[in-house]
């Protein structure tokens, strides 16, 4: 049924040149040395995925790993990759089909040859080295029935010795007689003398405890005995730990603690909070301090006594990352990117603070003639949300522009301006992108989150609505020439928004997304969303607030709903494609009118991560052509 609808629209293949025209452009990332070799990552294009090369000195790059290699189609993808302290081995991690469900392999960097056996059964991991010995690892136990849809809830840490079973595996934390952690995580300080354990039981707030490496027999003390808020190691000098926390500090600050007595008590601030969101990295010794203002980078360099060293001076208005880096390095990479500007590399002098031009893309996507403008409206309650809107610049403010409003709004997540192609090709094509940072989202620190949580989530919906409301009164666009897109959280921001104001939008469009609001902890790691969500299990009052907003729940008899295109994949077990099954089966049922409701269903993809470059052709060629047809585009 899908199929052949898309078919129909003429120039669905003209759509797909363009989006292939505009990602077919090398795209390289920021090196990084490990032991005497310098890595990157590049994609000459069109690759499926991007290929891991190296080299030595001046020497000629040459292949390290290439993805394209692990299947045919491109559907096993590189997942991660780790270096042990030397260099000389490798760990990376593989997902097929786009599973959260990973492999991890070990690969002498100088014979080119596999260390030990793989790893298998592992799960919303890192891989953190000890010295040049072996790694930490998280996963679950497999679950019984599929492991595409089976409820995972108790996390666990194991260290792995390169070259031994993976079977004798060292349990180190989570074991199964202990309180169950539903996210458990490590990191291992620069000089391996400590090991930072994470305990979460939600996606938000965890526990942390500190192990001696260099005392075996020591037990681990508490840092943080409670999930009320975040904690993570930045770095450590000696015995002082310089931690990432929100505690009493919504928009973060940086402290640091005594390894001897690290608990939350004792430690003392070096980088206040301020109003805006922290975000800090390091390299050669100093700390990069990334604040969000208005969800725009500023950038500030602090030594590790906390003195403000300079400004960092960025290129223009949009978001700054990277600034990564060891303590021995004098040079760090950052990157810099907005919805018109593709993402540039900078090298960056650490002692003088210069920095200087390391990659500048060239694509064929003209910036010069596109124009980026954040502008700041009212939600239902009065609340001033910032949104970000792109277009061609000789775009005529006629209320006859399509125009893709696209959302999150959830889980602390930041949506700052970023180049994508898929985006540039909707540009191309003549369509208005708008990107509010509604509540839900990290933009303005943990109480902007809050704001759209549990039985504040309604605040998410109606900010989007005002979004839309806006753009149709400035005349950017009208209802009947609007799509609504998001995916995942943003998929139940799409599904909630459609079902309660169906005649806001011509088009809905929600991805993987999260559906049936009252069972969606029953299913892989759902539960650990109640942060954000609650449950229906709560209490009734959360039963009922669920029950009134969940998509799957609110389609209703004798209703004309927007021309809804539902996408998911079939190895999704992030948010299982059940979800996006329900919701189209019930809107097919009670849609009345003849706009059309699709499900697209990709097969051998997963969430999104490690999609294939020609997957990403296809989908886009299909969304945007179902959305402009039902705009009543009928050429381009």
């Amino acid at each position: 049924m899908t199929q052949g609808y898309l078919a129909q629209i003429p120039y669905r293949e003209k759509i797909a040149d363009t989006v292939r025209d505009l990602i077919n452009y090398e795209r390289v990332t920021a090196p990084f040395n490990e032991g005497d070799w310098t890595y990157f990552y590049k994609n000459d294009g069109l690759q499926n995925q991007s290929v891991v090369y190296r080299q030595k000195g001046d020497g000629p790059a040459e292949v390290f790993i290439d993805p394209n290699k692990f299947s045919e189609d491109g559907t096993v993808s590189l997942a991660g990759l780790s270096f042990s302290d030397d260099g000389s081995i490798a760990a990376y991690q593989t997902s097929t089909g786009g599973s959260d469900w990973r492999e991890i392999y070990f690969l002498g960097t100088n014979t080119m040859e596999f260390v030990g056996e793989k790893l298998v059964d592992v799960k919303f991991s890192g891989m953190q080295w000890y010295k040049n010995e072996g790694i930490y690892y998280s996963s679950y136990d497999k679950p019984t029935g599929s492991e595409l849809s089976a409820k995972t809830d108790q996390h666990k840490l194991f260290y792995h010795k390169v070259g031994t079973k993976q079977a004798d595996d060292q349990k180190v934390f989570g074991h199964i007689d202990a309180e169950k952690h539903r996210y458990v995580g490590a990191q291992v300080s620069e000089d391996n003398r400590y090991l930072l354990v994470s305990a979460a039981v939600s996606t938000s707030g965890n526990k942390a405890f500190l192990k001696d490496l260099e005392n075996p027999d020591a037990g681990f003390k508490v840092v943080k005995a409670d999930v009320a808020s975040d904690v993570y190691m930045l770095t450590s000098q000696g015995d002082k730990l310089f931690l990432v926390t929100n505690e009493n500090a919504p928009n973060s600050k940086i402290v640091v603690a005594d390894a001897n007595n690290p608990s939350v008590e004792n430690w003392t601030d070096l980088i206040a909070e301020t109003e805006n969101v922290l975000s800090p990295s390091t390299a050669g010794g100093f700390i990069f301090a990334e604040y969000m203002v208005d969800a725009i980078s500023k950038v500030y360099q602090y030594d590790l006594e906390g003195k403000q060293v300079r400004t960092i001076e960025l290129p223009a208005i949009g978001s700054a990352g990277s600034f990564a880096g060891k303590k021995t390095n004098d040079v760090t990479y950052y990157t810099f990117t907005n919805y018109t500007m593709p993402t540039t590399i900078y090298s960056f002098d650490i002692n003088s603070g210069e920095s200087s031009l390391y990659n500048k893309p060239d694509t064929k996507f003209d910036s010069e003639q596109y124009v980026s403008k954040q502008v700041f409206y009212s939600s239902k309650d009065g609340t001033k949300v910032p949104m970000i809107i792109t277009h061609h610049k000789d775009t005529q403010l006629n209320g006859e522009n399509p125009t893709i409003l696209y959302g999150y709004g959830g889980f602390n997540i930041s949506l700052t301006p970023r180049y994508s192609s898929t985006v540039a090709a909707w540009l191309k094509l003549g369509g208005v992108y708008a990107v509010p940072n509604i509540r839900g989202g990290g933009e303005y620190g943990k109480a902007w989150h809050k704001a759209g949580t549990q039985l504040e989530k309604q605040n998410v919906f109606d900010d989007f609505i005002a979004a839309a409301e806006y753009l149709i009164a400035n005349k950017y666009t009208s209802s009947s020439k609007l799509a609504l897109r998001g995916g995942s959280n943003g998929g139940l921001l799409v599904g909630a928004v459609m079902t309660q104001k169906p005649e806001l939008a011509a088009v809905a469009l929600p991805a993987v997304g999260v559906l049936d609001m009252l069972r969606y902890h029953t299913f892989t790691a759902g539960a650990g969303w109640a942060y954000d969500y609650g449950t229906s299990e709560q209490s009734k009052e959360m039963f009922e607030y669920l029950k009134a907003y969940s998509p799957v729940h609110n389609v209703r008899e004798g209703v004309e709903y927007p021309a809804t295109m539902v996408t998911t994949a079939d190895h999704d077990d992030r948010v299982v494609p059940a979800h996006s099954f329900k919701f189209a089966a019930v809107l097919q049922e009670f849609q009345t009118g003849d706009n059309p409701t699709l499900i697209r269903i990709e097969t051998d993809a997963g969430h999104g991560a490690g999609t294939p470059i020609s997957k990403t052709i296809e989908q886009f060629a299909d969304i945007y052509g179902f959305t402009l047809w039902n705009m009543g585009v009928g050429s381009l």
